[in-house]
């Protein structure tokens, strides 16, 4: 798979690179902050050590025609399926589409890796991104509250053939 992708006209993914670990975490950080208030509690995006998740996860940043960040994906290889981690768009960058391409190219990175499912997961209070996943067809399998108290919502999409 190369290292960096156009994605549309105003869109180009590559994989962070271990110098962009900093604009990773600020990216992360500025993209869930207004959660903070809506949540009660840090979403795990927020607090993440992207140096230490970086081990084990792939993690893409998109950037416009112009050079600025507008977003990131982060994505957790399993057996049978690819688990979105963190979808992040910049608040400048909102409205734009950037958050369904990224979760359409892990959709085709699913299918090229011949996994037949893609997951994600996203607390209870945020129901605009529930909404937006159940629009690209992911239902939601359970539900579960974490020890640390979070209000968690399990999905997932069949992908490939």
């Amino acid at each position: 798979m190369p290292d960096s992708m156009t994605l549309g006209p105003d869109l180009v993914l590559h994989r962070v690179r271990p110098d962009e670990i900093a604009l990773l975490t600020r990216l992360q950080r500025a993209a869930y902050a207004p959660w903070i208030p809506v949540l009660g509690l840090e979403p795990l995006p927020y607090r993440a050590d992207y140096a230490a998740l970086l081990r084990d996860h792939e993690a893409w940043l998109a950037r416009d025609a112009a050079g600025a960040e507008t977003g990131a994906l982060i994505l957790a290889v399993a057996a049978d399926h690819l688990l979105i981690w963190s979808v992040a768009v910049a608040e400048a960058a909102g409205r734009r589409g950037i958050g369904r391409a990224l979760i359409a190219f892990a959709e085709a990175e699913a299918a090229r890796r011949k996994l037949g499912e893609v997951r994600l997961y996203t607390n209870v209070l945020m129901t605009r991104n529930i909404a937006l996943y159940q629009r690209l067809g992911y239902g939601e399998t359970h539900r579960e509250t974490t020890p640390d108290g979070r209000h968690v919502v399990h999905m997932s999409k069949r992908v490939g053939s």
